[in-house]
């Protein structure tokens, strides 16, 4: 039961996410969290380091889109400011905005990756989508109260996981398997 929250990979940050790691595992699309894995939560401006991100992302043919439970005006603010495309209110782990997000996209999720910093929504939601997962850490150690709770929980299914299989741990890229992929 609680391998549906298991990611395909554990990554450290969004940031070390290439096009290169991406077309080696034939991704075409990245549809990604926004509070905590793509920016601070607090702070609603994408950095320097997002805004480079997202171009290298564009510039090697690989396509972004924004898929949060938050709401309408939040996402639109920095899908503005990233120039990316967003389904807002996404319900995660909930199914639709993940058909959404494959239906913008127009890209088969056999050819697509979620990247989230929680394993509750954004992990357990891709999987049961059938879209491969990248767990990334947050980017700010604090979170949003209604975050704080999910928190609690996922340590507990973490902890879980990490006793079953060892070979899950933080990496530097996406080029090293997890031992369901060796």
């Amino acid at each position: 039961m609680l391998k549906s929250f298991k990611p395909t990979w554990m990554v450290k940050s969004i940031y070390q996410i290439t096009a290169e790691q991406l077309r080696a595992h034939n991704v075409k699309g990245v549809i990604t969290d926004l509070d905590n894995t793509l920016i601070a939560w607090n702070y609603p401006e994408g950095t320097k380091e997002t805004i480079q991100w997202i171009k290298e992302m564009e510039e090697e043919g690989i396509e972004v889109l924004i898929l949060s439970n938050n709401k309408h005006s939040r996402v639109k603010k920095v899908a503005d400011i990233l120039k990316v495309d967003y389904v807002h209110s996404a319900f995660k782990p909930f199914q639709l905005g993940f058909r959404k997000a494959e239906k913008k996209l127009n890209i088969p999720k056999e050819n697509l990756v979620m990247v989230g910093d929680q394993i509750l929504t954004d992990i357990k939601g891709a999987n049961s989508a059938g879209i491969r997962s990248v767990l990334v850490k947050p980017i700010v150690a604090s979170d949003a109260w209604n975050t704080k709770f999910n928190r609690f929980i996922e340590l507990k299914i973490m902890n879980y996981l990490i006793k079953e299989d060892p070979q899950m741990k933080w990496r530097e890229s996406l080029h090293v398997k997890t031992s369901e992929q060796l």
